[in-house]
Parts: structure tokens; sequence; C-alpha cells
């Protein structure tokens, strides 16, 4: 086969959106609003979310979209899931500063307005905020003839928490260990290398998935045999439950959790965000779901791409103090399944390695 296809090559640059985004937040000036008034912004390290004063608490905000993976489902005229995926990007956010998600907006970009499609989408709504335990505040449909030539969705997220008891990755230390969170599948990151490995390969979202999947994780649209629209169609998983119950009501105290990530765009790279010297190895990681071997071996993927890329079936990384480690895994997989120590913390140089030596990051 010729060289593998990549991300950047489907029309994604991470290192480019990197260098913009830097380039956008230097372009900013301070707030307005003075230490100690509401509002008033708060230093974070990571940027899963924001804080800003509020009182006695702080409130903590996140923003994204679905992307891509809506031209699939534009294709196939299957809405069910985005909502889903739309509401798990802001919130799984959330919780990696420590805050409960509580109210939610969204904003849908059309080229022309389309009351069946609407429909749908907000019953994915419904119950994207049945799953994330969030009040759906409000929200914008703006009809963009000329502008976009497909249905976008993206929303924001709001959350809280108290003073005090911000998840920043400060209290890190070498020899704190990695819990895995398993995927419900790819999510939503990395869907333009999808449809560009799609394209290589010569297949259709209609056509039979060629790899089997264990359980009930998929959830169905079609009838007969699992296809692969389906298997990319699978909506996010919302990790509210049972993240927001360990963090209240957990069996350790909040302050044993030293750092959360949520393993989106950029994949294992994302550990790197939560401290500026300590580094990370995954020495026992989560199977890797067999979607992602397909899109590895009909694109011819390497390791590293694909681990840069996605999220290989660990969807959220938990870092806690050694000495609750086992209790809070036990705990976690008595409400989901599939939930494993998988690493610890390292003192590397600020490097994330894997069992795996071709998989090794040193930058965001």
């Amino acid at each position: 086969m010729a060289d593998g296809l990549d991300y950047a090559g489907s029309g994604v640059d991470i290192d480019l959106e990197g260098s913009a985004v830097g380039a956008l937040v230097g372009a900013l000036s301070k707030s307005v609003r003075k230490a100690g008034s509401p509002g008033a912004p708060v230093d974070l390290p990571g940027g899963f979310g924001g804080l800003v004063e509020f009182g006695d608490n702080y409130l903590a905000l996140a923003t994204d979209g679905v992307g891509s993976k809506l031209s699939i489902a534009t294709k196939l005229g299957h809405w069910a899931g985005v909502g889903i995926d739309c509401m798990a990007m802001n919130v799984n956010d959330l919780l990696c500063v420590g805050a409960e998600p509580i109210a939610f907006v969204d904003y849908i970009a059309v080229p022309k307005p389309d009351p069946v499609v609407h429909a749908a989408i907000g019953a994915s709504l419904a119950e994207a905020c049945r799953r994330a335990r969030v009040t759906l505040a409000g929200g914008e449909t703006a009809s963009l003839p000329g502008i976009v030539t497909e249905l976008d969705l993206s929303g924001t997220a709001l959350g809280w928490l108290a003073k005090g008891s911000e998840i920043t990755g400060a209290n890190l230390k070498q020899g704190d260990v990695l819990i895995g969170l398993p995927s419900s599948g790819v999510h939503s990151n990395g869907y333009s290398l999808v449809r560009s490995v799609m394209a290589h390969c010569g297949a259709s979202w209609e056509d039979d998935a060629p790899f089997e999947v264990e359980g009930d994780r998929i959830e169905r649209f079609g009838t007969g045999s699992l296809s692969l629209g389906e298997v990319f169609l699978n909506p996010t998983r919302i990790y509210c439950d049972p993240v927001v119950d360990l963090i209240q009501d957990g069996p350790c105290e909040s302050s044993d959790i030293h750092a959360i990530c949520h393993v989106t765009g950029g994949g294992l790279s994302n550990l790197l965000r939560l401290h500026d010297s300590l580094g990370w190895h995954i020495s026992n990681p989560l199977p890797v779901l067999p979607e992602f071997d397909w899109i590895q071996q009909n694109g011819n993927v390497s390791d590293r791409e694909m681990y840069r890329t996605f999220n290989m079936g660990c969807g959220m990384i938990l870092a806690v103090d050694s000495s609750v480690a086992q209790t809070v895994c036990d705990w976690l997989s008595q409400r989901m399944d599939g939930c494993s120590i998988i690493g610890e913390v390292v003192d590397n140089g600020r490097k994330v390695t894997h069992s795996n030596p071709d998989v090794m990051f040193e930058h965001y």
C-alpha cells in the first residue's frame, strides 16, 4: 500500500490548530472584571473548561461542536445521536475541572430549515440532557444560505463547583495512578480522517461492518446487519454518570482526584495539558475497539497517528492518589463496565509514553 493516510492530509492539522489557538489567545485582552467580583476569570491550566468567580463558587463554561461527523448524519439522514455528541463534547470537558454540569444551550446553523430534522435533533438534545443531568436553557437556529452547505450543531455548557474544589492538575505527583474509562467508539473527533479512509478504500456507510462488535455498545438505528454508518454515528459517551458522583459522593476525598483528562482531538497528547513538568506512562491500555483497527488497516495509518487522532477505546483518564486507586477503580467499574488502571504519572520530562514504543508525545 502507498504511504499511509494521516489527519493533516485529510484537512485537519492539529499542530497548526494549536498555533492558531495560541495566536488567538495571545491577542485577547484581559477581562474587565476585577478579581473577587462575579465573572472575574480564574487562571486554569489545561484549558478543558473556563472558570469564573461567582460568590463562594465558581461557574465553569465549555463550548464545542459535533464537527464533520455531521456530514455522515446528513448523508444517512439519521440525527438521533448528534445532540448527544454535542452535549458530550461540552459536559465532558467541564468534568475535567471538577465541575458539575447544570445547563446547556445549543446553536444550529442550516442552509434551510427543515422541521423534520429539527424535531429529530430536538429529541436527541432531550436525551442528551437526560444523560448529562442538565437543563436545556435555550438555543438559537440560524438559516445561513450561501454560508453553510449542510447542518452544523454546536453548544455551550454551564457548570458549577465550590471554591477550593477545582481539579487543575496542580496536585499531581509522581506515582499517581491513571484509571481509564472506556469510550463508546470514535466519539466526535477524527472524522475528517475517517471519511478519508472511507473514500480511500471505497467503502460505503451502508456497508455491513466487516468486524464484530461485542455487546450492545452500538446504538442501532437500522435493521439487519450492523452497518459502518451505525458504527461511526454511535454517539459520544457522556461521563457525568459516574464522574460527578465520584467527585461529590465517591469512596475517596475529592482532593485525592488530582487530574481528569477528556481524550478528544489530540488523543493521548491531551494529558500534557495537565502539568508543566510531569509525564505519563500508559503501561496497560484499555482494549482497542475494532473500528479503530479497521481505520488503521484500511488507511495504513501509523500507530502514533492513531493515538494522536483518536481515543482508541479510552475516552477519559483520571489521575488519582495511589492510596485510593484500586478503591476508586472498583467503584467506577460497578457503574461502568471496562474501567481499569492503565498507568501512572512519571517524572520523565513531560512526555506521554506507552506500552507501544512507537506511541510517544512531547507536546500537545
